[in-house]
């Protein structure tokens, strides 16, 4: 870690984004499915986030922070403690000379791809479809259409829960791997982060290349129903959709969730479905592949509250 500088606490800004209790978490997901949170805010900065976090010290809680709630799962009975929901985290800047973006945590991953287009830097264009936040992205190495995160990303400020300071990582500290990352294991939360793009391309045609990449999501991922994007990571030499459906399990259900007839590594809310069928059918899912196929198909998703 460098560049670490302490962050002086700001009580004022507590009174501008107090928590609100017992809020439904269901609305903060992209599965649509969770229980209540004890608490929950919206920090929309620096000085909210610092402040909320030693609110939920003195009170003696736990934090847990989300932020658009396309990979997590949270549970039917909820979260205790406080939970920071960094969807409102925004701000940007964009050097269309050098190609390099910065982007606050909370910034939508397809608005950021669609605006560097506009400024003819390439580089995002696979990642219009993912249905998520800049933060997520970078702490789970998020990847679509041949592309990945750590292939773009310079460096990363991240605020310590712990030591109450900002660090930048750069991207040889964050120990990228598939779907993996430093910052899954350690107390930071992603402040920004910073791309490096390449500059010069012609922005129309930027922009209709990022439009048939999402259109092609569209077409073959199901994108009209409440899901968290892929529930598995694919395994070395394979696709975990594929086997999945080579096994038949298109279709298969548990209550209101159902493992998509599009894409067989969606698993679907059809309506009002809870945690608990999700849960059920993911482990339905990989008995059944390791039974074929001898081995564990791993989830990319993050489970809340199912400790």
């Amino acid at each position: 870690m460098i560049r670490a500088k302490t962050i002086t606490m700001l009580p004022k800004f507590i009174e501008k984004n107090t928590p609100k209790s017992h809020t439904s978490l269901a609305n903060f997901t992209t599965w649509k499915v969770g229980g209540p949170a004890e608490w929950i805010a919206e920090p929309r900065n620096i000085y909210e986030l610092t402040n909320l976090i030693c609110w939920a010290e003195m009170k003696g809680i736990p934090c847990h922070i989300i932020g658009a709630g396309s990979n997590i799962l949270i549970n039917d009975y909820g979260l205790k403690g406080l939970t920071l929901c960094t969807r409102k985290f925004h701000g940007y800047t964009i050097d269309k000379k050098t190609g390099i973006i910065e982007a606050c945590s909370g910034e939508s991953i397809p608005n950021l791809v669609r605006k560097a287009a506009k400024q003819g830097l390439h580089g995002l264009e696979w990642a219009v479809g993912i249905p998520g936040t800049i933060g997520g992205a970078t702490v789970m190495n998020a990847g679509a259409q041949g592309g990945v995160t750590e292939n773009r990303i310079i460096s990363v400020k991240v605020f310590s829960i712990e030591k109450k300071k900002i660090y930048e990582l750069h991207k040889n500290d964050l120990e990228y791997a598939y779907r993996k990352s430093l910052l899954q294991e350690e107390k930071l939360i992603v402040l920004s982060s910073r791309f490096q793009l390449e500059p010069g391309f012609n922005p129309e045609k930027l922009s209709n290349e990022t439009n048939q990449n999402l259109q092609n999501r569209l077409n073959n991922q199901p994108y009209n129903l409440p899901s968290c994007g892929s529930v598995f990571r694919n395994p070395k030499n394979d696709k975990a959709g594929r086997m999945i459906e080579d096994l038949g399990l298109k279709g298969l259900r548990e209550g209101q969730a159902e493992v998509s007839c599009m894409h067989a590594n969606f698993i679907i809310n059809k309506g009002s479905a809870k945690a608990s069928d999700i849960t059920r059918l993911i482990s339905i899912i990989q008995s059944k592949v390791q039974e074929k196929h001898g081995l564990l198909l791993h989830p990319e998703v993050k489970r809340l509250g199912f400790e």
